[in-house]
């Protein structure tokens, strides 16, 4: 990738970070296009491959230590006690060959009576940036990269009700001393999150079903800016509720249906920008230019279906839809899993709507581990 200048540099980042819908994006009829932006906007993208083979649902679903993720609360009814997961997704290569991103989280399981804790990096690789003078000479180059790091901590409230918190730090550098703008720095910000998760087995004419609601609001967080100008960009504050059904068959064959809604609560496009940050939060609710009808394309919502078979194998499938003037991500999922005493491997697979979307053949690989039963 080359750039002259930090501006153009720090747009063209922020759109490729952005799940590639802003590329694909259509007008509406009055033919304005009102996705919404945000700084570091990878805190957003599904990291690993069981989720991201239901098309990205998980709010109520969440398991194992991918789970850390979508819902943490939803881990104080996980049997193991210990487990970590590596994942990684090679990122708009239609693109960019060079963007990766990487999810590394871990928990620990103390019982019914210590609570769940856990931690996660997320590292998102931008890959190498030549700078270039008006001449087009190479005057330096540069890989940018953000993470985040990550703890979170969760408790049974009652049987079926828990409820759990989470506090990140997040780094974002996208631009090296060799673009000479003196006045840029990296972004910092920190954030927190809320979960909260119901879990309730019971029985319909002999057959074992579990139904899971969930609700989280991640990144509830100061705003960044990458320069020495009072003017700051939000973070990616999202409100998620989900809800799952899981049907037994038998001792071996068991299906899941998940569903979840979710919304960026920081100003549509369009409102403002620079009000400050908690009443960005709650006007992101009523601030919209078309009024109640554009609130409501600004909810994503996405269905998605697993299969186990022994708890051995899975097979995943899911349908993700973004209206057009928010983004356009519309999109199937494809996904499997396999399951060996201590491991599971998933990968999934995203089949955009649209041709030549820049999510077009978007892969993911997951490796997790689980050890030990909460009872040893």
């Amino acid at each position: 990738m080359r750039c002259k200048s930090f501006k153009p540099l720090i747009t063209t980042l922020t759109l490729l970070a952005l799940f590639g819908g802003l590329y694909a994006q259509n007008p509406d009829a009055a033919g304005r296009t009102r996705a919404i932006t945000t700084a570091v906007p990878f805190l957003t993208i599904c990291p690993d491959s069981r989720h991201g083979g239901m098309a990205e649902t998980g709010t109520a679903i969440a398991e194992g230590p991918n789970g850390l993720f979508w819902n943490p609360a939803a881990l104080t009814q996980d049997q193991k006690k210990f487990g970590f997961a590596v994942n990684y997704s090679p990122w708009l290569f239609r693109i960019v060959p060079d963007i990766n991103l990487f999810y590394v989280p871990a928990y620990y399981n103390f019982g019914e009576r210590g609570g769940v804790a856990g931690a996660a990096l997320t590292f998102f690789s931008l890959g190498n940036i030549e700078y270039t003078n008006d001449n087009g000479i190479k005057t330096g180059e540069f890989n940018a990269s953000e993470f985040a790091f990550s703890g979170y901590y969760s408790h049974l409230i009652t049987k079926t009700l828990s409820a759990g918190v989470g506090l990140r730090y997040i780094f974002s550098s996208l631009i090296g001393a060799s673009a000479g703008q003196p006045n840029t720095k990296p972004g910092q910000s920190f954030a927190g999150d809320v979960y909260v998760h119901w879990d309730k087995p019971f029985r319909v004419r002999g057959r074992d079903l579990r139904l899971r609601i969930g609700g989280t609001i991640h990144n509830l967080g100061a705003k960044m800016n990458y320069t020495q100008s009072s003017n700051r960009d939000f973070i990616p504050t999202n409100l998620r509720l989900g809800w799952g059904l899981t049907y037994a068959f038998d001792e071996y064959n068991s299906l899941t249906f998940t569903n979840d809604f979710s919304k960026l609560m920081v100003p549509s496009a369009g409102g403002n920008k620079q009000v400050p940050y908690l009443s960005g939060v709650f006007e992101s609710f009523s601030d919209a230019p078309d009024g109640f009808a554009e609130e409501l394309r600004e909810i994503i919502p996405s269905v998605g279906v697993e299969y186990w078979y022994n708890n051995l194998f899975a097979a995943r499938m899911g349908m993700f839809y973004e209206a057009a003037d928010k983004g356009n991500r519309q999109f199937m999922t494809l996904g499997a899993g396999i399951r060996f005493r201590v491991f599971t491997l998933d990968a999934a697979y995203l089949v955009p709507f649209a041709q030549r979307h820049p999510l077009e053949h978007t892969l993911r690989f997951s490796l997790s581990f689980q050890f030990g039963d909460v009872d040893d």
